[in-house]
């Protein structure tokens, strides 16, 4: 765990596992949208079983992973055993540090994460996510949910999902897949028609005199401190909070466990509204940042 992080930690368990109780859900859902289950599929479950073997003995893990393994064990996930993990995950869901809409873009991080857990995405599994979607509309106008519903509907067109479009959707889907780990969204915008779909921008041309820099998730490389005396040391200042004065946010490349959704935390939302009200914010990665640095000096 990076240093920046383990102060408040601990007292974040139970958000964490409320977190894992939606994604798992999620996870559930999107290996199954097209009635089967294959070994990738059922490895990956497993995957995710590995990363909470600290909370096994923990309510409601002592009751989920048992009924897991013995699914998995299988080598199959039935209609049957699917119902009953979702049914005992639906029971277990917490409001006390969720709201409706953060609980269900937990779920939707583990649908697409279940979807190309096997590295393949079907027709099935599209027309499945596209009623996941539609069932899901109050999710509308957060960030991923836009994105990936103007990228299904534009692949799904002509009912065909040909090699650049497989490709496509494998990129674009897989920033999902790191459903536990701390890793943060890396690959840049994808191309959808006129528009871009992604989080990151694609070589920014990053200023430093006078401009405002915003952090968050954390960094292999540099401590908060460190970050912000190298912004100082050329002409830039530094924001604690996220405003419309704000130029840059800088997305560290070690993410944050402890952030509502799989791979982005409130900020990188908050930097999404921004945008989407006409902000000229840039949302850049911190490998961009680093060479920005390098540039300067």
């Amino acid at each position: 765990m990076h240093p920046d992080q383990a102060d408040y930690f601990l007292f974040t368990r139970r958000s964490r596992l409320d977190k894992s109780i939606n994604t798992l859900s999620g996870i559930v859902e999107g290996i199954t949208l097209d009635g089967q289950i294959n070994k990738s599929e059922s490895d990956f479950l497993l995957r995710w079983l590995s990363d909470y073997q600290d909370a096994k003995n923990l309510h409601p893990f002592c009751e989920l992973m048992p009924l897991i393994q013995a699914a998995t064990t299988r080598g199959l996930l039935d209609e049957d055993a699917r119902e009953d993990i979702l049914w005992l995950c639906k029971r277990m869901r917490s409001t006390e540090y969720y709201d409706a809409v953060t609980a269900d873009m937990q779920r939707l991080h583990g649908v697409i994460g279940g979807i190309v857990a096997d590295g393949i995405i079907t027709e099935a599994e599209l027309r499945g996510l596209s009623t996941w979607l539609s069932d899901h509309e109050h999710l509308r106008t957060c960030w991923p949910y836009d994105e990936i519903d103007s990228l299904v509907t534009t692949v799904m067109a002509d009912k065909i999902i040909d090699d650049r479009e497989q490709k496509l959707l494998r990129e674009f889907f897989s920033e999902f897949i790191h459903i536990a780990d701390e890793r943060t969204i890396n690959a840049p915008s994808i191309q959808v028609g006129t528009g871009l779909v992604g989080l990151c921008a694609v070589c920014p041309e990053i200023l430093f005199t006078e401009k405002r820099f915003c952090f968050t998730g954390s960094s292999n490389r540099f401590t908060r401190d460190g970050f912000i005396s190298l912004v100082e040391s050329l002409g830039g200042k530094v924001a604690t909070s996220l405003t419309s004065t704000v130029s840059y946010l800088v997305i560290g490349a070690e993410g944050n466990p402890c952030w509502a959704y799989a791979c982005y935390g409130r900020k990188v939302e908050k930097a999404v509204e921004l945008r989407k009200s006409g902000s000229r914010l840039l949302i850049i990665h911190e490998n961009d940042f680093h060479d920005a640095i390098a540039d300067n000096r």
